[in-house]
């Protein structure tokens, strides 16, 4: 029985891009994360001191959409706010987030994407403007 030799390129150690920390932080902000604590203090069976603690750490759209309650002061009528409550969507071809509604209907604003349902909606568009073109045409003939 022999042993293939094996280049020794084969064996180096290789790093996944998905395993950056910039992955890390953009999945946490985007999944979100709540932590839920119990802490009680006791001395012979008694309770001296009692914590719950609830943490969270969201972006301002995973909160929004999950439903967390924000401090008091929280100004929810700022540009801000209404920018992260807008439904928004992943681009395929590019992967950055954009309005849900102009990925759908219109194209994504970072790359120029269009979806079928947009080329769809245009190429009809263009057909019920050449229809229309050429109506406009036999009735101007007509007179």
């Amino acid at each position: 029985m022999s042993i293939a030799n094996q280049s020794n390129s084969a064996m180096q150690p290789q790093r996944s891009q998905e395993g950056t920390l910039l992955h890390v932080v953009e999945t946490l902000l985007d999944k979100g994360l709540v932590l839920n604590a119990d802490i009680m203090v006791s001395v012979a069976g008694v309770e001296l001191l009692g914590i719950r603690i609830r943490a969270a750490l969201a972006s301002f759209e995973t909160a929004a959409r999950y439903g967390l309650d924000f401090p008091a002061g929280t100004d929810r009528d700022t540009v801000a706010w209404k920018e992260a409550i807008e439904q928004k969507d992943t681009c395929p071809e590019c992967g950055k987030r954009a309005e849900l509604a102009q990925l759908m209907n219109a194209y994504c604003p970072w790359c120029g994407w269009q979806s079928a349902h947009s080329k769809q909606v245009e190429s009809g568009d263009a057909a019920e403007l050449k229809q229309s073109s050429t109506e406009s045409e036999k009735s101007s003939e007509r007179k």
